[in-house]
This record gives C-alpha cells, sequence and structure tokens, in this order.
C-alpha cells in the first residue's frame, strides 16, 4: 500500500500555512515578558507544540485529500469436483475408488496446495462445497448444475482450474459440454469407470399419467432395452394393485435393442395406486437391480370444470388456456360471452375476461349458484369485487408487480416469489383504490420505483363465496418473459394453477386442517403444514400439534410441529422409500380433532439404469475449454500438468481510497493530545 496527497490549491497555500502556526506560536510565547522566568527548554517546548497545531489545522482547511492505493494478491483457486452418485460404485473398480484412489486425490490435493488453493466440491443431485470425503450414495447426477453452481459462486475469484472427478454418467440436467463452453479457464477431467457394455436387459423408462380419473382408463409405456442378448426372448410383465398381472412377449433382434410395450389399465380405485413392471432376467446377466421399476399414479374420483369466457380475443386468454389445458385436473371449456348459451351450474369456477357491465347478469347468475368468478383485465374499474377504484376516463399506469409478503391464503414457491419482481408491467387503471375489509393481496402495484398497497391481483370471501380480480392488461407478457428466462412457462403455470385451485376448491369448514404432498421422491424434502381454528375461525397457535408417522413395517415415529405466525410447519426430512401413513392430533377447547393421511415415497433409481462410464463426454469436456483428460491412474501426471501450466497464476488487484484529511479521525485526536501536552506545561510553568 502507498499513499500520496491531493492538493486543491497552490503550494504556497502550505507556507501561509507554516506561517499561521509560527505566527501562533511566537506572539503566544515570545511577547509575553512573564515567559522569561520559564526554563528555556520548556518554552521552546511549548511553542513548537503550538507551533504544530496551528499547522495542523489551518492545513485542514485546505481541503486536501488522501489516496491510498491497497495492492491485493490472490492466489489460484484450483476446484477439485468429485462424483458423488452410486453410479461410481457400480464398476467393477468399486473397491480401488473407496479405498486406493481415495488416497491419491488426497495426495494430489497436498502436491498442488502449495502453489494453489485448493477446495473441493462434491455433486450430485445438486454440488456442494465439502472437505469431507465423498460417500458416493447421490441418486442422481447433474453435471450440468455443477458448472452453474461453479459459475455462481466463484465468479469473482481467481479460478485456475476445475478438475472433475467422474464416470461421465449424467442423468439429470443438460449436456455440460455446452455449458462449460463458456469457462474461462480449463477443465480437467479424470476418468473413472468401465467403458464395456456389459450384457444386460433393463426397463429403462415408464411413460404414464401423473394423475387419471375415476373410472377412465389410462395407457403405460414400458420401454425395454437389451444389450448383447440378440436372437433371445423375454417377457415383460406390468402387475397392478390388485395383483392382476398383463405380459407382453418382445423378440430381441439385435445387439443394441429398444423398443417399448403399451398396457392399458383401469383407474376404478381412488388414491394413489402403485404399479410395477419386470422383464426377464436372462443368463449371465450382472445387473439384474434394473429388470424391474415401480411407478405410481394418483387416482382422482373428480375434475373441476372451470369455463373461460372472454369478450373478444385475447393473448392473455390464450394463456390462460395454455396453462390450464397443461394441468390434468382441470376440465377447461372456453367461450366468448356471445356464444355461450348454457346454463354456469356444472362449473367449479368462472373465469371472465374482459368483465363489464353488459356482463353483470351472468355474474349474478354465477353469485345466486355460489360458483367463483375470477374476473382478469376488467374494461371497467365499478363492481369489482374486494375493491373500490375512483378511476379518471381513460387514464391508466404501467404498473409492475411486487409480492405481499403478508399473503396467507395459499403458498407460492420462492421462486415464483422471486420471479415476479422482474415480470413487466401490466396496464391498470389510474386512480384512488379502496380495499374492503377481508380482501387478500397477492400481487401490488409498482409504479416507477415506489411500492403501493394497490393490488393488482386480489382475493375476496363473502358468505362463503369467493372471488377474484386481476386489475391489469398484458398478462400474457409475464408468461413470454418466464419462457424468455427459463424456456419454459413452469413458474407462469404456477400462478394461475394455484389461484383457480383456490378459488374451486370448496372450502375446508373443519377446525383443524393438514396439508402434505401425497407422492414425493425418496430425495425431496417432505414438509407438512396444519392450521388450527377456533370456534369463530380465527387462526391460533397455543395448542401442540402432534403427528406420528407409520412406515410399512410398522415402526411409529413421533413429531411435534413447529409454530410459525399463525400456522404449523413440520420438517420430515428425506425418507426412504414406500408408504407411509400419518395421524396428526391436536386439542383446542377441551376438544380433540384428528386427521389421517398418507404419503409414498418413490424409490429414485436413475444411478442403476445405466452404469456405462462415458468417457467420451469427458474427453470434450476437457478438449474444449483447454484442458486435459486422465485416467485414474494418472493423478501425478494431473498434479505436473497444472504446475507446469503458465496461464495458472496469482492475479494482483489495486484498489483505491480517496478520504479528505480533515475526516482522519487520528488527526483530532493528535491535535487533542498535543494541545493537552501544552496545556499541561502550561498550568506547571506559566500563569498564562
Amino acid at each position: 500500500m502507498f499513499s500520496k496527497l491531493i492538493f486543491n490549491c497552490p503550494w504556497y497555500y502550505v507556507v501561509i500555512c507554516l506561517a499561521v502556526g509560527l505566527s501562533f506560536s511566537l506572539i503566544l510565547y515570545f511577547r509575553n515578558k512573564k515567559n522569561k522566568e520559564i526554563p528555556t527548554g520548556v518554552l521552546y517546548l511549548m511553542s513548537a507544540l503550538r507551533f504544530v497545531c496551528g499547522f495542523i489545522i489551518s492545513f485542514l482547511l485546505l481541503n486536501i485529500f488522501l489516496k491510498q492505493v491497497k495492492n491485493d494478491t490472490q492466489e489460484p483457486v484450483i476446484l477439485l469436483a468429485i462424483d458423488n452418485s452410486k453410479s461410481m460404485m457400480a464398476s467393477a473398480d468399486s473397491n480401488f475408488i473407496k479405498t486406493d484412489f481415495l488416497k491419491n486425490i488426497n495426495e494430489l490435493k497436498g502436491s498442488i496446495a502449495s502453489g494453489f488453493n485448493v477446495k473441493t466440491i462434491l455433486f450430485g443431485e445438486r454440488a456442494k462445497t465439502s472437505e469431507e470425503n465423498p460417500a458416493f450414495t447421490e441418486k442422481e447426477t447433474d453435471i450440468d448444475n455443477l458448472i452453474t453452481e461453479v459459475e455462481n459462486n466463484y465468479s469473482n475469484q481467481n479460478i485456475g482450474a476445475l478438475i472433475v472427478v467422474s464416470d461421465g454418467i449424467y442423468n439429470k440436467g443438460s449436456n455440460p459440454v455446452y455449458q462449460a463452453e463458456k469457462l474461462q479457464y480449463p477443465v480437467y477431467t479424470v476418468a473413472t469407470g468401465d467403458t464395456n457394455e456389459i450384457r444386460d436387459v433393463s426397463v429403462r423408462k415408464i411413460n404414464h399419467n401423473q394423475f387419471a380419473y375415476l373410472g377412465n382408463i389410462f395407457p403405460a409405456e414400458v420401454v425395454i432395452s437389451a444389450k448383447k442378448y440378440s436372437g433371445k426372448e423375454v417377457t415383460v410383465s406390468l402387475t397392478d394393485p390388485k395383483g392382476k398381472v398383463q405380459e407382453q412377449k418382445i423378440k430381441i433382434v439385435s445387439d443394441n435393442f429398444l423398443t417399448q410395450c403399451t398396457f392399458t389399465m383401469n383407474a376404478d380405485v381412488a388414491g394413489v395406486q402403485r404399479y410395477k413392471t419386470n422383464v426377464t432376467v436372462l443368463d449371465d446377466e450382472k445387473n439384474v437391480s434394473n429388470n424391474s421399476q415401480s411407478f405410481v399414479v394418483e387416482i382422482i374420483d373428480n375434475r373441476s370444470k372451470i369455463l373461460l369466457l372472454a369478450n373478444y380475443p385475447h393473448p392473455d386468454v390464450s394463456s390462460i388456456k395454455d396453462a390450464l389445458l397443461n394441468n390434468t385436473s382441470y376440465e377447461l371449456e372456453y367461450a366468448l360471452f356471445n356464444d355461450f348459451k348454457k346454463p354456469v351450474k356444472p362449473y367449479s369456477l368462472v373465469i371472465v375476461h374482459g368483465f363489464s357491465q353488459n356482463n353483470s347478469s351472468l355474474i349474478n347468475d354465477c353469485r345466486n349458484n355460489n360458483i367463483p368468478v375470477w374476473i382478469i383485465n376488467p374494461q371497467t374499474s365499478e363492481n369489482l369485487p374486494g375493491v373500490k377504484i375512483s378511476s379518471s376516463f381513460n387514464k391508466q399506469n404501467d404498473a409492475e408487480a411486487t409480492i405481499n409478503n403478508s399473503f396467507g391464503l395459499f403458498n407460492i414457491s420462492d421462486e415464483l416469489k422471486k420471479f415476479v419482481k422482474d415480470l413487466p408491467a401490466v396496464k391498470t387503471f389510474f386512480g384512488n383504490y379502496s380495499v374492503n375489509n377481508g380482501t387478500h393481496i397477492l400481487i401490488n402495484q409498482k409504479i416507477g420505483v415506489v411500492e403501493t398497497e394497490n393490488p393488482v391481483l386480489l382475493f375476496t370471501e363473502s358468505n362463503g363465496l369467493k372471488n377474484s380480480v386481476f386489475i391489469g392488461d398484458g398478462l400474457w407478457r409475464w408468461k413470454m418473459r418466464d419462457f424468455a428466462e427459463h424456456k419454459n412457462s413452469n413458474l407462469f403455470n404456477e400462478l394461475i394453477s394455484k389461484c383457480v385451485q383456490y378459488l374451486s376448491v370448496k372450502s375446508d369448514k373443519s377446525f383443524f386442517r393438514i396439508t402434505s404432498p401425497k407422492i414425493v421422491n425418496e430425495n425431496e424434502v417432505i414438509e407438512l403444514g396444519a392450521e388450527v381454528y377456533n370456534k369463530t375461525y380465527e387462526l391460533i397457535t397455543e395448542p401442540d400439534v402432534t403427528l406420528m408417522l407409520t412406515n410399512t413395517e410398522k415402526k411409529q415415529f413421533n413429531y411435534t410441529f413447529s409454530k410459525t405466525s399463525n400456522a404449523y410447519k413440520l420438517n420430515l426430512g428425506f425418507l426412504p422409500a414406500g408408504e407411509y401413513v400419518y395421524e396428526a392430533k391436536v386439542k383446542t377447547a377441551n376438544e380433540l380433532f384428528v386427521k389421517k393421511g398418507s404419503i409414498l415415497v418413490k424409490e429414485v433409481i436413475a444411478e442403476r439404469l445405466n452404469t456405462v462410464a462415458n468417457h467420451q463426454m469427458l474427453y470434450q469436456l476437457s478438449y474444449r475449454t483447454g484442458g486435459k483428460l486422465f485416467y485414474a491412474s494418472e493423478l501425478k501426471k494431473l498434479a505436473d500438468e497444472i504446475s507446469k501450466n503458465q496461464l495458472i497464476k496469482p492475479i494482483t488487484y489495486s484498489s483505491n481510497s480517496t478520504t479528505s484529511l480533515i475526516d482522519l479521525k487520528w488527526l483530532f485526536y493528535l491535535i487533542l493530545a498535543l494541545l493537552s501536552l501544552e496545556w499541561f506545561f502550561r498550568k506547571r510553568y506559566s500563569s498564562i
């Protein structure tokens, strides 16, 4: 670090400051005859102290700046990413990987640690920094996520190289080669596993509906692959929850064989139903764990009928239609107002786009039949449920969206909450908004940089009848932004589906309610929610809510919900694959309430479907970033390669800071100390 003074005045101003300090000193100590009694040494010391103080004070008034330049050197960071997935243990060298290879990896870290800052990353389903040895237990492998996490977490550091230790098998995310091309540093890969294809027959994939409706017929497509078994015949079977078995025989006609079998099932029992597929185990087949696979389908006993009415065609309408048609929980019917002549009674929800006073009769019809209404892009500000708007004629605002964090009617994902801040503006009424009591606002208007309390999306309920209003024109732009940023419309669809779900579902009037997932993967965190109401349907959190979870082996686990401001939450974490039933209890007002339910945890089998190492992908990953591929026995060569790479070197950063001298606190304390010392001598030797 070095420093220099920056002057904003001529040089002779400093001479004037010296003259000012000298004048103060001479006038005070050498023109006063009483000072002749003071010892000469003390007199000169006091005059020097006064001179220094006078000079410093006058010098500070010149508004001088102090510029400091600081140099920081950052050593290169070597990121060592180790595949922590189960496929690393699926090859013949699994014992070597768990013992000697891990020892060699630690030696590699030690050999390059002297000149570089080495950080270890374990990756599987997600990448995370960790200094622990890998356990090779991850259920999935996402190398694309590894590249993304490295870019997000280390983008501001001096990355010298990324070392990826893997068998190259990935079963989640996109091809990492394309993602890695934007990296500004080489990727060195250490290839493990066996690239030789083994004789194998497997259930590769099952294409099936997530939901089916009671009384319907639904298909399941079972994809079968076979390698090096040309001429053999296998039997593919499907077993339904009642034990009924369907079978199809397949002739394998090539060494690299792929086909599919289609089975048809009847949805005759409501609830979550488990099905199992099997394919014959052939001679000399080493990997038999992929010869069977289970899947589950939730059988729903009814579908909500949604009516979408519009005064005229509009992009908003198309966006809403697409969001609801992708959701099999709803049966959507669309029509223009002039063409719709049916009664509204069969529908669970009516969505009205472009609401005007001409639609009042239909709104009254819905109200009389206790059918919720969602008004989108109203053309009039009058008679809107939940809000009164004193609007200037034909004047509109461009309003951006901001989430109301106190909204509690239903939950939306954290990703959607973050995304709402980036949504483009919609056209809203310009005027004064007055929100009725009992109205819940999910999204407010943001005008410029000002976050207002004027609603964009609101919900209200009166006498058990739910209604909603989206005050804005341009809902379709939200879908386009979602697709532009994420290459899909999942967040937009979530917003529409959550609103429709809340409005179309009949209100639960029970005093104790539990929300829980019905089907989850074993690598997903399981969270449950609970709400307790008093007799006036006010949320309370005084009583404790307990839950007893029972697995298929009849083992029981007891939990207590944690309390939030107005509800309860319970995090069960990760559960092993299997079926679980729960019984939740709460006692309030001397009355015991009990809720029962079930959770099906699905096994993640991605790591056992393919066990053939993909060294070609690892080679491409290195080649396209300027790195090299090494095998597990060549770690010393890798260490030498990194040490000799002249492009991996420290970087020196310079930072400048400019401070006014008068802002330096230590100068104040210096002046105070000098004046205090002078005052001490004057009190001791002089009367002045």
